[in-house]
């Protein structure tokens, strides 16, 4: 049993990454919906879809490598920053830069699970998930 699936989600793809697979199978959840949304949109996921394996559904996420062969994964790095032991919240003010803006903040708001720049943005603060880059 997992505790943390967002953790999970992130050590899955980072694995996938350093071992140059084009895909893997993630646990479906809401939040792995969304994060993975914002991946495919920012340009670090290919895809990602919806698959039944043994009853159960997982989402298959396709990960993006440069230059389109399988020598260098897209997504370099990533870091969970706030954990259900120790929740972290920012405000829009207080928005920490990821690889000095070059990488990408994930953050639970009360407008849903946006970036950190739409979350500057908007001026909304929130959880901050994780960081990409």
């Amino acid at each position: 049993m997992v505790n943390d699936q967002l953790a999970d989600f992130l050590t899955r793809i980072r694995n996938a990454g350093r071992a140059r697979l084009s895909k893997t199978d993630v646990f479906n959840t809401k939040m792995n919906r969304a994060v993975s949304e914002i991946l495919v949109r920012e340009g670090y996921l290919r895809s990602y879809k919806e698959v039944k394996v043994e009853e159960r559904t997982f989402l298959r996420v396709y990960l993006c490598f440069e230059g389109g062969d399988l020598k260098k994964p897209v997504i370099q790095g990533l870091r969970r920053a706030s954990t259900p032991g120790r929740r972290l919240y920012v405000g829009s003010d207080k928005m920490p830069r990821v690889q000095s803006g070059f990488g990408l903040g994930i953050l639970s708001t009360s407008k849903g699970v946006i970036t950190d720049r739409d979350a500057k943005k908007l001026g909304v603060g929130g959880e901050y998930l994780c960081s990409v880059w």
